[in-house]
């Protein structure tokens, strides 16, 4: 496989890319050509579109990245014959056949993380919880930022199967934030260790991409430089 130098950063439900901005700019200072998608939120197949019309315009091999959300996105888009590793970012990493919904069954609630869902089926994070959901370790007004701009996410998302699952055929990275609040930890660590993941774990909130940039974007290196080399007889299938 040729050098891997790209990188396409996909975000989760109720964010936009520039949370995004951190990770990116290290990133670009190592030498990477950063591409980030902006997904619309409005369907499953909208935000796979919006990924795959990003990796389209790669010249060479990219390592695919996903935040929340975007892990159910990066697993259905990430079979796209651009992708050469893909990267959980306290990410939902279901299998083909499988909905990001069926990926909480079993495991504890997460009474922080409080969504209202609007009359047409959009959710939004609760204004006054967002900081203890999502943004623990961002300043104040940061989170108040964050929480003003959320993009609302089209509930109907969580209980759409992805058709195919890429880490079956791609080597796989996560990074698992230890003081998330908007998954039990135990769920994190399931869906990253079944799938034979390379798991790094950093202290930090579901906003780990804006608090812990530094640790997104080393593995995010280390999967560009170890992808090249990935048999695909390492892969988990």
């Amino acid at each position: 496989m040729a050098e891997i130098n790209n990188v396409v950063l996909v975000h989760g439900a109720f964010a936009d890319g520039s949370g995004w901005r951190r990770v990116y700019e290290i990133l670009v200072a190592r030498g990477y050509r950063v591409s980030i998608v902006q997904n619309p939120l409005t369907s499953f197949a909208d935000d796979v579109a919006a990924t795959v019309r990003v990796l389209d315009l790669q010249d060479g091999p990219a390592i695919l990245v996903g935040h929340s959300w975007g892990g159910t996105v990066i697993t259905e888009a990430g079979a796209h014959p651009n992708v050469a590793g893909l990267v959980y970012v306290s990410a939902l990493i279901p299998d083909a056949g499988e909905t990001s919904g069926q990926q909480y069954e079993g495991f504890a609630p997460t009474p922080d993380f409080v969504i209202d869902v609007t009359e047409d089926g959009f959710g939004y994070l609760r204004r006054d919880a967002f900081r203890a959901g999502f943004a623990a370790d961002v300043d104040e007004a940061a989170a108040a930022f964050l929480a003003d701009s959320q993009v609302p996410v089209n509930m109907s998302v969580f209980s759409e199967p992805v058709t195919v699952a890429a880490w079956r055929e791609k080597p796989s990275w996560a990074v698992i934030a230890t003081d998330d609040k908007a998954f039990d930890q135990a769920m994190l660590e399931h869906m990253a260790t079944r799938i034979g993941a390379d798991i790094t774990r950093v202290p930090g909130s579901h906003a780990l991409f804006i608090t812990q940039a530094e640790t997104v974007a080393d593995v995010i290196d280390a999967a560009a430089t170890e992808a090249v080399e990935t048999p695909a007889s390492a892969v988990a299938g």
